[in-house]
């Protein structure tokens, strides 16, 4: 299938190839391709030569955000000694850190390099901690007055034309449009015994359904032709991804309450999660030592989070209440999406610590009568 708005990717690239470079803003709302548009940037770019930054995932402290961008990186800091390694005083020092990376990084040759951040207004979180009150409009600037190259994008439409309301004129705005009916077209995966009018009334219906979004477009189009055979069309595929259990439901509850949690900034909830991810249970001292904050801030941060049910605490020790939500927060709070070695590694290593001790083996292992649920193995 083709990726929605291939053709915005050549609008990009001559963009952040002027002379000099301008910084293109792609917007648009949940479902219309900014991510895809931003990884099909870097894939032509080369990963190499570029850093593509998920700060949605990546943001809860400023700390923390600038330890993962740095270590994740590969660019080289001029400003900072080889093997030079000190950890932030403060949130303020942080975010000053990573302004300056961003400024001041070059490739391994030397080169300007390359920021595509995702969702980028999320950094606005980080206007919760002390010292920093204006991160967005400071990052602007930032990025205005440096000689490196970015790509921007946000969900935030009517939030990002009032960051950018008084920016400079290298920022270049790029509206993400719906998709045509011969995108959708172009999307279908191959139908079988289709005629090509059918596939143009199907595009049509599909159009028409999905508003012209692309993951509707994908979730409806693949569900159609998974139900093709038991006599599915665009109308049933929809039902079917609307149900309690259905694929549409989860996709869209959980982008309506990102949208309504974004009201107030959850960064420092969002990193006790990602502590306990790496390591748990752990006691208040710990994590407050991790986070960097008094016993008595992280507290609160913490009774916040049993209050929803997202961590619980036995013998003064807390922990994930959902096992598989911290899998997931293991593998997705960070700046790159994990490949596909890494989620198999990661969901091995969560099977092997909750199955019974002799099934794992038999898994693995397994020849004859091996499980169909059996453990990946890994070279």
């Amino acid at each position: 299938m083709m990726a929605p708005h291939a053709g915005l990717e050549r609008r990009v690239l001559a963009s952040l190839d002027a002379a000099p470079s301008r910084v293109p803003v792609v917007l648009g709302g949940c479902g219309t391709g900014r991510t895809t548009l931003l990884h099909g940037v870097a894939d032509r770019l080369g990963r190499t030569s570029c850093q593509y930054v998920d700060v949605e995932r990546a943001a809860s402290t400023p700390e923390r955000f600038y330890h993962a961008v740095v270590s994740s990186s590969p660019f080289v800091d001029p400003g900072v000694a080889r093997g030079e390694v000190t950890t932030p005083s403060s949130a303020r020092d942080a975010f000053d850190r990573t302004l300056a990376f961003f400024q001041r990084a070059r490739t391994s040759d030397g080169q300007p390099a390359t920021f595509l951040l995702d969702e980028v207004l999320e950094l606005r979180t980080f206007e919760n901690f002390p010292g920093l009150r204006q991160v967005l409009r400071e990052l602007v600037q930032a990025v205005a007055d440096s000689p490196n190259r970015f790509m921007c994008a946000s969900r935030y439409v009517a939030r990002a034309h009032r960051v950018l309301r008084d920016a400079a004129a290298r920022f270049e705005v790029v509206h993400l449009p719906p998709l045509a009916v011969a995108d959708v077209a172009a999307m279908l995966p191959p139908g079988e015994g289709m005629s090509a009018a059918d596939r143009d009334d199907l595009a049509v219906a599909i159009h028409a359904l999905a508003d012209g979004r692309a993951a509707y477009v994908r979730a409806i189009g693949d569900m159609t032709a998974s139900m093709s055979q038991r006599g599915g069309d665009p109308i049933s595929a929809m039902t079917a991804l609307l149900t309690s259990d259905g694929g549409l439901t989860a996709w869209c509850g959980y982008r309506y309450e990102i949208r309504l949690h974004r009201a107030r900034g959850y960064g420092a909830l969002k990193a006790i999660l990602e502590i306990l991810a790496e390591d748990e249970p752990l006691t208040l001292t710990a994590i407050s030592q991790r986070l960097r904050r008094t016993p008595g801030s992280t507290k609160d941060y913490l009774s916040w989070l049993e209050d929803v049910d997202l961590v619980v605490a036995r013998q003064k020790r807390y922990s994930f209440a959902d096992p598989v939500l911290r899998l997931w927060v293991r593998l997705h709070a960070r700046p790159m999406p994990p490949g596909v070695d890494d989620v198999a590694r990661e969901v091995q290593a969560y099977a092997l610590a909750r199955l019974p001790q002799g099934e794992p083996t038999m898994a693995i292992a397994g020849t004859a009568g091996r499980k169909p649920w059996g453990i990946i193995e890994i070279d």
